[in-house]
């Protein structure tokens, strides 16, 4: 894999039969690949596009760690496509794999833009530096 997380299952994260509702699953998901996609692209605006079908296999229970892992699978012009897999770490079996997710960077247009990208890098922080210095609010 080349981006791992890992998650405490929480109460607030059950559903009505007190096990992990699927889209708190779902959720976590969607913002570990869309913060890798941010990194992979160097582009703060990224968007999902694409989610393959999803098949639950196994579920988690509360106090259970879940570990979600990426991968990437190819490079577009404006794109990131990767799969992803959840696994419990507690009972050690498959959540669920989605085979293909797709994030697209955007310009401030909210235009497809071209990145550059071929290759995975997990030693550059490719986003630019913002500049630094005291935090301005708009006047109230």
């Amino acid at each position: 894999m080349d981006s791992t997380s890992r998650r405490w299952v929480r109460p607030e994260d059950l559903n009505a039969h007190g096990t992990l509702f699927g889209g708190s699953l779902l959720r976590w998901i969607d913002e570990e690949a869309s913060i890798f996609a941010i990194l992979q692209l160097g582009n703060e605006r990224v968007v999902t596009r694409f989610l393959s079908e999803i098949e639950f296999v196994s579920s988690a229970w509360q106090g259970d760690l879940i570990e979600l892992g990426l991968q990437v699978t190819g490079f577009g012009r404006s794109s990131i496509s990767m799969r992803c897999e959840v696994r419990n770490m507690i009972t050690r079996a498959d959540i669920l794999t989605i085979a293909r997710i797709v994030f697209v960077g955007l310009d401030e247009a909210g235009l497809p833009l071209a990145h550059g990208f071929t290759e995975v890098t997990n030693d550059l922080d490719r986003l630019p530096a913002r500049p630094s210095g005291p935090i301005l609010r708009p006047e109230e």
